[in-house]
């Protein structure tokens, strides 16, 4: 496993990191297609074998039932200052006011929440989902200040959104002296780029790490065109994500993979580790080799002639993700 700093700071995390909105149980929340406890944990396991000691999650991810899978997991399986261990704060927990968004009250109410799930005294990277238009820049970058002051969070970072509005949350904590982020969880692959023309610019200027979410891009990289799983049947947020057009782009990472001898997953993640500021991809893992191709696409060096066929067919296209 190779093992990089994350942004700025001092914190080693290894370049793949675990998505764990595939852990779940499939009857709470939105994602029909997770993976209970007991399918959960030989992947966890499997991953922390790999040498992999990062793990994302969110408090939403299956109504809050995947930070409880991954933190009786990890509890039992490694050593708490072994791994590096994320959550996420914005979507809503339950009905009525103050259900969701990055109010004072929202932040503090949920920080204790997925401490309690998870079953830890802190978490390594505390982060915003998305951004919340309706509260103040002021009253978030405080209160996630003091959750870092208490010990609840060691690093905060932010997902997607518009660089300007993470420009001016960054700016907000710097001219109060309060805690900024160490990183962005952004929608990047070879099938949205759209992250280069503002995003990835301000993230490598101010040594931000990045970590995409869906390099993969839902699975459509690694398959057939048009090919139809149980999760596309259900993802209705994928669904708006991708376009008839990344097609020739697909095709590309198949050409590359078959000269190569190696698996169409391979060839997207070691396109996407060659990118300035990423630090580790957000990998979802509902088999044992969805882990083992992330982990060997580590070793898969693309030459610039491989990377001008992949992203050639690039178009442009509307801003999704956020």
């Amino acid at each position: 496993m190779q093992y990089v700093k994350l942004g700025s700071t001092g914190l080693d995390v290894s370049r793949i990191c675990v998505g764990c909105m595939s852990f779940g149980l499939p009857d709470r929340g939105t994602h029909e297609w997770t993976l209970d406890e007991e399918a959960s944990r030989p992947l966890i396991r499997q991953a922390l074998d790999a040498g992999i000691n990062f793990f994302d999650t969110a408090n939403v991810y299956s109504d809050g039932t995947s930070e409880e899978i991954v933190g009786r997991a990890l509890a039992e399986f490694a050593r708490r200052e072994e791994v590096v261990v994320a959550t996420k704060v914005n979507g809503a927990m339950h009905q009525g006011p103050n259900a969701w968004g990055l109010s004072r009250k929202a932040i503090m109410t949920e920080i204790d929440s997925s401490l309690r799930r998870l079953g830890t005294d802190y978490v390594d990277l505390y982060q915003i989902h998305r951004f919340d238009p309706n509260t103040p820049v002021e009253e978030t970058m405080e209160a996630l200040h003091d959750v870092v002051k208490a010990g609840k969070a060691r690093y905060l970072g932010a997902s997607s959104m518009y660089a300007w509005q993470f420009a001016k949350m960054q700016h907000t904590a710097r001219l109060n002296g309060w805690t900024r982020f160490v990183s962005m969880q952004n929608h990047y692959n070879l099938l949205y780029r759209e992250e280069e023309r503002e995003m990835l610019p301000l993230c490598e200027d101010q040594n931000v790490a990045t970590l995409p979410w869906s390099p993969l891009a839902r699975g459509r990289l690694t398959r057939d065109w048009g090919t139809v799983t149980g999760r596309t049947e259900t993802d209705n947020f994928g669904k708006t994500l991708y376009q008839e057009g990344d097609r020739e782009i697909v095709d590309a990472v198949t050409r590359i993979a078959d000269e190569r001898g190696v698996p169409r997953a391979r060839v997207a993640l070691a396109w996407l580790l060659s990118r300035p500021t990423v630090s580790a991809p957000i990998v979802g893992a509902t088999k044992p080799h969805h882990l083992a191709d992330a982990v060997a696409s580590l070793d898969l060096t693309l030459t610039e002639k491989e990377t001008e066929e992949l992203e050639r067919p690039y178009t442009p296209r509307a801003i999704s993700g956020h």
